[in-house]
């Protein structure tokens, strides 16, 4: 076995090395989701602590690691006797991303059950970290169906197994530990809140601190054990003051004035539901037994806001996590044990539209988005640009301008039944959903259809000679269910930024429009891309992506201006999407293109760009043009766009308004008649 990285000898992120301490002292407070960016020893800390957790007492013999002391009645392994047991190192389960929900959980002997009624049972990776740590490396790309496994077996410290009627529950106690990229897409707030500690960390900017990581790697790379040895009497240290630590924790007193500060941090940060202040008084009594006091003092309740809060801050995926420091400072001074009961000179209530206020938009002390001069329509509207006459220069480039409010869009899907990643937009054959038949199970059976299995087990009962009332049954007789639920797909938008788009208040609209689909997009678990055109050309502003908000941060800083290369944009889209259909054939693609329809620049711009689309429609690409076309006379050239597409055109009011359904969901027969009229 490898020698693992010192966790004292991991440079900076105090915040990090913090949170994983005081899960190891109380794992009660929930575990600890760590965001930042690559390289950033996210994952060597995590394995560092695992190092540092105190041994436990297992029931010898037990797969579930049964405390001797307190075994569990409902073990599958029990009834355990009375007895001593066997001590062995904590140990650190790591769940991989494509783990299949079996060998989260465990599985069952479906075929045992059925004709024994027996419940073998194999544990999985609960049951292993059962009493230690379960590290998920990359959780926001896990599917959400594991996740919610997983977060529902760390709430309840147990884990529940359930095939058909038979079922099995096992205790599950660990310490969890995520760790993810925001690159690479966020988390859904209601898993974030699961998650009871979070941090951000990033490289130190600092060179010397910089020089002092990259000698210690290079120490350790070149001789592990040599390393480890020098810093043995810290490792040491840290041990046993987590020992301590633990053995101080029930008797810390969590008194009535830090329980207020708690209480009302919470509520001046709007904090959803009541989890929160559970999560920072257990965080706040583990700081206490940490420092070694048996009493929680303010400062314990500044840091567990400042480590259990901003990510319940995010009320959506493009709000920055954060927190205010000087307004949780005036909320533990106005709610703090020194506080007079009758202030003759109270403070005046914080202006709503002043710095301190962010009105529960989520990120504390992030300043808001966007234009400070531009209102959201109430300045006077800057003139629509007119398209450039024939031989004259380029108009000149604008500067971004803030994308409009989000609304609720409709419901756009791709027709067909696929079989991509679990999500919530396009119909697909998945491992969770309605059940619509069966088929022979290739490898292990994960879902027995039950019905077909008695079926196909029945004709040859006399021929097997059963004698009693059970149903003998054979492997080759049992049937898994195949269901239909959701898929997430790659929608591509292809957004227009030339000078004809380039309007303050139309491109603001159209950028509303294109946020509103990003959020929708983040609901639905889909993969987004950004390609844009204008000028002489078109460019791939965000590669295909699982990160949202990266999209919508390169549409707040988006430039317009310059002619419009529609073909140009069309072409880069059929190259990126061909790309990612050799990365991940299996996720079907939907191409969102926002225009007015207009094509100028170069030899026959309008013929191109009818080309550029056909390429598109012959491999039967599901495609919806977003009209930006405004004012009195319209031209209906995206209509003619959406036609060569084979898709549907619809218009900025149409794309949130209740009378319209389905606006995909006939694309493939339009592109089949339209192909039979050409």
């Amino acid at each position: 076995m490898a020698t693992p990285y010192p966790f004292t000898a991991v440079v900076g992120q105090d915040d990090l090395r913090l949170a994983l301490l005081l899960n190891a002292v109380s794992p009660a407070v929930g575990g600890v989701l760590v965001r930042g960016e690559k390289g950033t020893a996210k994952s060597t800390a995590v394995r560092a602590l695992s190092a540092l957790m105190p041994g436990v007492e297992v029931v010898t013999g037990c797969r579930f690691s049964c405390d001797p002391a307190s075994p569990d009645p409902e073990c599958p392994d029990g009834p355990h006797e009375d007895g001593g047991g066997d001590e062995r190192a904590a140990r650190m389960v790591e769940l991989p991303v494509g783990a299949s929900e079996d060998r989260l959980v465990g599985a069952l002997d479906i075929e045992r059950a059925l004709a024994e009624g027996v419940k073998a049972f194999e544990p999985g990776l609960l049951a292993d970290a059962h009493r230690g740590i379960l590290y998920v490396d990359e959780v926001n790309l896990l599917h959400d169906h594991l996740v919610d496994l997983l977060l529902d077996a760390a709430a309840m410290g147990a884990s529940y197994v359930e095939r058909e009627g038979v079922s099995v529950r096992h205790a599950a106690r660990f310490l969890l530990v995520g760790t993810m990229n925001p690159e690479e897409g966020e988390l859904r707030p209601q898993l974030l809140d699961r998650f009871g500690l979070t941090v951000e960390v990033a490289a130190s900017r600092e060179p010397a601190q910089r020089v002092q990581v990259v000698k210690r790697r290079l120490a350790y790379d070149d001789a592990p054990d040599a390393f480890a040895a020098q810093w043995a009497g810290e490792e040491a240290e840290v041990r046993a003051r987590i020992v301590a630590a633990r053995t101080l924790l029930p008797e810390v007193r969590l008194g009535d004035d830090a329980l207020t500060q708690i209480a009302a941090t919470c509520a001046a940060f709007e904090v959803d539901g009541m989890r929160a202040d559970i999560v920072m008084a257990r965080t706040a009594t583990a700081l206490a037994a940490w420092a070694g006091r048996t009493e929680v003092l303010s400062e314990d309740v500044r840091q567990a806001a400042l480590l259990a809060l901003p990510h319940r801050r995010r009320r959506n995926p493009f709000d920055a996590p954060g927190l205010d420091e000087d307004k949780l400072d005036e909320t533990l001074d106005e709610f703090g044990p020194d506080r007079p009961d009758d202030d003759p000179d109270p403070d005046p209530e914080p202006d709503p539209n002043g710095p301190d206020n962010d009105g529960g938009g989520g990120g504390g002390g992030v300043p808001p988005q966007g234009d400070p001069a531009d209102d959201g329509g109430a300045a006077e509207e800057a003139p629509a640009e007119a398209p450039p006459a024939p031989g004259a220069g380029a108009p000149r480039e604008q500067r971004a301008v803030s994308a409009g409010e989000p609304f609720r869009t409709k419901m756009l899907s791709v027709p067909g039944l696929g079989e991509g990643a679990a999500g919530r937009r396009s119909r697909a054959r998945t491992e969770h959903g309605r059940t619509t038949g069966s088929v022979r199970p290739r490898g292990n059976l994960t879902k027995l259809h039950l019905a077909a299995t008695v079926q196909a087990a029945a004709p040859h009962q006399r021929a097997r000679g059963r004698s009693g009332p059970g149903l003998v049954v054979r492997r080759d007789d049992l049937r898994q269910a195949t269901r239909e639920g959701r898929e997430g797909n790659l929608v591509l938008f292809v957004v227009d930024a030339s000078g004809s788009m380039a309007a303050r208040k139309r491109m603001g609209a159209v950028k509303g429009a294109v946020l509103s689909l990003l959020l929708d997009a983040y609901q639905r678990r889909d993969k987004v891309g950004l390609v844009t055109f204008r000028g002489s050309g078109a460019e791939v502003a965000l590669p295909p992506t699982s990160s949202v908000d990266a999209a919508a941060a390169r549409l707040e800083s988006l430039p317009t201006g310059g002619r419009t290369p529609l073909a140009a944009g069309l072409l880069k889209a059929h190259e990126v999407l061909r790309v990612e259909r050799l990365r991940d054939p299996a996720r079907r693609p939907l191409l969102v293109v926002v225009t007015d329809g207009r094509a100028t620049g170069g030899p026959e711009p309008v013929q191109l760009a009818g080309r550029a689309a056909g390429l598109h429609a012959a491999e039967g690409t599901a495609a919806v043009v977003v009209d930006c076309e405004s004012g009195m006379v319209r031209l209906g050239l995206a209509g003619e766009l959406a036609a060569r597409l084979g898709g549907q055109a619809v218009t900025l009011d149409e794309l949130r308004a209740d009378s319209i359904a389905g606006l995909v969901k006939d694309v493939q027969g339009s592109h089949t008649t339209s192909r039979r009229a050409a």
